[in-house]
């Protein structure tokens, strides 16, 4: 959806060269003889963790990414990819296990626990894992 440009604050989140970023520097400069006061925004995209920077009008708009959350449980990991469960009991197998960090701390915490959250990150038609929780009784 749309945003003015000044409307938009450090943390949240924007649309920069096309990709959904988190905002981490914001800065405004005044405005000059001809114009419009700019935005510089730098923004760290949400999937790949690559650095965007954008200047534009503060009068402007700019596309925000409508960015969701959802927890599953772990069921199992197959094949590289996670086997996740969420509330109502229906299961998906199209996430890739991270090979990252997490990657490893999920396929750890697998092995030894039975109850696994993880959290997947939802923007622009495009998910990710995350962050991972224990949820021992």
């Amino acid at each position: 959806y749309p945003m003015q440009c000044s409307a938009l604050r450090k943390n949240g989140h924007v649309v920069l060269k096309g990709r959904p970023c988190k905002i981490v520097e914001m800065s405004t400069s005044k405005t000059g003889k001809h114009g419009h006061a700019k935005v510089h925004l730098v923004g760290i995209d949400l999937f790949t963790n690559k650095k965007y920077e954008d200047i534009c009008p503060s009068t402007h708009n700019m596309a925000v990414p409508v960015v969701l959350r959802h927890d599953y449980q772990l069921v199992n990991i197959e094949d590289g990819y996670l086997v996740l469960m969420d509330d109502s009991g229906d299961t998906r197998e199209d996430l890739k296990c991270p090979d990252n960090e997490l990657g490893k701390e999920i396929e750890d915490k697998q092995q030894r626990e039975d109850f696994i959250c993880v959290t997947v990150l939802k923007a622009m038609g495009e998910e990710t894992p995350i962050g991972i929780k224990s949820a021992k009784d």
